[in-house]
């Protein structure tokens, strides 16, 4: 007898589905956008928003999928290689300090989604040191952590309103 997998998250895989797709969209609507702060890759994080709540009314295992999913098709379909790379060091890490920080609940959602957007740009500017084999990148810190810190304040505000009206599982 099959074990049913979806105790822990009762989430119909068609959520995961459409909530990769959601986050695509967001990805594309993003691109369209303009903004130009003087630092390459600023972008105000529309996607995230999709992980974020996730994160909250799904597993974290699924947020993750979600988030890696949605790099790497966005990726394939928007970007290259190192837009790739970059998208995936950022994500990952973005990601785990959200976990942690909402696991120990160390901060409000608004809070844990700032955190995530400072370490979404920390994460790739690292991989941009090693890829550039040049700490000159950091000299971005200042304006991506300001620009980090209000696109994932952005995305908490709207991501905490939107937990509150939706169902455990999506």
């Amino acid at each position: 007898m099959r074990k049913n997998t979806f105790k822990k998250n009762p989430a119909p895989v068609a959520a995961y589905g459409v909530l990769v797709a959601l986050a695509m969209v967001l990805s594309y609507i993003e691109t369209l956008i303009p903004i130009s702060l003087g630092v390459p890759g600023v972008k105000p994080g529309l996607a995230n928003l999709v992980v974020f709540i996730a994160l909250y009314r799904m597993t974290p295992r699924a947020a993750f999928c979600i988030s890696m999913a949605r790099i790497l098709l966005t990726g394939l379909t928007f970007g290259n290689l190192f837009a790739l790379l970059y998208s995936f060091a950022g994500g990952i890490l973005s990601f785990f300090v959200m976990w942690l920080c909402k696991k120990k609940d160390w901060l409000t959602p608004v809070g844990i989604s700032v955190a995530g957007g400072v370490s979404h740009n920390v994460g790739q500017l690292i991989v941009a040191a090693f890829v550039l084999e040049s700490a000159a990148v950091f000299t971005y810190l200042p304006v991506l952590l300001i620009a980090g810190a209000s696109a994932g304040a952005l995305i908490g505000l709207i991501g905490a309103l939107t937990i509150k009206r939706l169902p455990r599982f999506l």
